[in-house]
């Protein structure tokens, strides 16, 4: 991509409050759906676009608590304060249509993480969730020869990400014996997060196989395994690459996770969204789909897809 930079003598460093914008730079906002450990990456890919960015003014945003109003509110007040182009992960796209809308009609708007494909947003950039959850169904029947009756758990049941990972999910298993029985979801509450699965551990013991489909979802099924002294009798399969999560893939106590590539959403999206606010619209494929790859994470690669994340997280 070749992006015409502003002046500026060095990097500055990323405005991470509610304080007035700059008003000689444009200004870019990154917003989660959240607040969760999982975008510290996408949090490092802002700061690394920052620095070749010095013409502008990159923020990274977390709503106050994780519900589709205050998210939008939050676009607003950016708006407000002389925000020039948007990048959002939607807690709820279905309901926020209007308010994206109202957003896209005064700034550039882009999405990440979860699309709002019926909005007026320019692109999406992220994974494919559907590809992603395949991937996990994968795992599963590597590591469920035999079958097995699996539970799920994720944050928002209604959003694109999770509809999409449970069908993938559901695809790749298709014939081979293993049913997702149900999915519990928890509203990102991580003490519901944890309930659910000894919820599920005190009245489901059918159940063999768990899913986690947020980042947050893994640690918490494994707190509550080795609560119970299941580790290791529950397959586990996960997505994202939460510290426990990775420990449980090294120790074999987790089949495998399902990573994507946040650091890339925020890099590539501030880079994105600076070329299209200078007039090069080249970028933007004519589905609006900027797919960034997922990979799957199992003991063989797990000590060098950590140290890749230690990296990029102190540079």
């Amino acid at each position: 991509m070749k992006i015409k930079l502003l002046a500026g003598a060095a990097a500055l460093t990323m405005a991470m409050s509610g304080t007035a914008l700059a008003q000689d730079k444009p200004a870019m906002a990154f917003v989660v759906n959240a607040a969760s450990d999982f975008w510290k990456l996408a949090e490092a890919g802002v700061k690394s676009a920052q620095a070749e960015l010095p013409g502008y003014d990159l923020q990274f945003r977390y709503p106050a608590q994780g519900t589709a109003a205050l998210q939008n509110a939050l676009m607003d007040d950016l708006v407000a304060a002389g925000t020039d182009a948007i990048m959002i992960s939607s807690v709820d796209p279905k309901t926020s249509i209007e308010a994206f809308n109202r957003v896209a009609a005064q700034v550039p708007l882009f999405t990440t993480d979860s699309d709002a494909p019926n909005s007026d947003r320019i692109a999406y950039l992220g994974s494919s969730n559907t590809a992603a959850g395949v991937q996990a169904g994968e795992i599963a029947v590597k590591a469920l020869p035999n079958g097995a009756k699996c539970m799920g758990f994720v944050g928002f049941l209604g959003a694109d990400n999770a509809i999409e990972r449970i069908d993938g999910f559901r695809q790749a298993v298709e014939g081979s014996g293993i049913e997702l029985v149900d999915v519990r979801g928890d509203d990102v509450d991580f003490a519901r997060a944890r309930s659910n699965v000894d919820d599920v551990l005190a009245a489901n013991p059918e159940i063999d196989c768990m899913v986690g489909f947020y980042s947050y979802n893994p640690p918490k099924i494994f707190e509550a395994l080795r609560a119970a002294g299941k580790l290791g009798e529950i397959t586990v399969i996960a997505f994202d690459e939460d510290p426990i999560t990775l420990g449980a893939v090294r120790e074999g106590t987790f089949a495998g996770t399902v990573v994507q590539d946040p650091y890339q959403w925020g890099y590539q999206g501030m880079k994105l969204m600076a070329a299209y606010l200078e007039g090069d619209k080249s970028e933007i494929p004519a589905d609006g789909l900027i797919i960034v790859p997922t990979k799957i994470i199992d003991k063989g690669n797990v000590d060098a897809f950590e140290a890749e994340l230690k990296a990029r997280i102190s540079g």
